[in-house]
């Protein structure tokens, strides 16, 4: 289970009007647009305010969008309404959460850099099991260099990703493409500045 603490410090970064990642999706997921079906379900995990989930259902998609935090769900609730698109949303610890077989065409997990090493192989394994055979996997987060810019992300070096975390995770799937990239982000507040990033992208064989 994610600690009241963990959940606490997400519900206060929530809880101001503005949007603390921005209202614009993440730009490595825009560029993973043509690798989307046409139509589908997708899981987006740990979305937060929702800007994610919200541009995938702009895409044409049926988004199921989990967070933990109630603050960061109305947010995305609002965003959702703004932009005139029908996504669910759940409460939910997605370290808990109980992933559903083979259900979704999508999933995406972006910048949600909170869990430790054992919950992160929890959500990985969830996130696996998820995805319908022949569907799309993104992941992005920040790697350790990342520590060294300080715009973004977790303080913790066992939270960030490194292109070895990612290949021992994913590797055995099909289509692994790991892009590993420093460049400057403007994603509201909390993402602003040169970053170290990597993005991954596999399908379910």
């Amino acid at each position: 289970m994610t600690n009241t603490s963990e959940l606490q410090h997400w519900q206060d970064r929530y809880s101001t009007p503005d949007y603390r990642f921005g209202k614009e999706p993440n730009e490595f997921l825009v560029r993973c647009k043509p690798l989307l079906p046409r139509s589908g379900k997708v899981l987006a995990v740990a979305d937060g305010e929702g800007r994610n989930g919200v541009w995938l259902a702009k895409q044409g998609l049926d988004v199921l969008s989990i967070d933990f935090s109630p603050a960061a769900l109305a947010k995305a609730r609002a965003l959702a309404a703004e932009n005139k698109v029908a996504v669910t949303f759940e409460e939910a610890d997605v370290h808990a959460w109980p992933y559903p077989e083979e259900t979704f065409d999508v999933v995406a997990e972006i910048f949600t850099q909170f869990s430790t090493p054992a919950q992160r192989e929890q959500k990985w394994t969830g996130m696996r099991r998820a995805l319908k055979r022949g569907g799309l996997l993104i992941v992005q987060g920040y790697t350790p260099k990342q520590l060294q810019y300080g715009t973004g992300g977790p303080k913790q070096i066992e939270h960030l990703y490194t292109r070895d975390m990612l290949e021992r995770a994913f590797g055995d799937l099909a289509d692994v493409s790991i892009v590993e990239e420093e460049r400057e982000m403007h994603e509201g507040a909390g993402h602003s500045g040169m970053s170290a990033i990597i993005g991954l992208t596999a399908r379910k064989p």
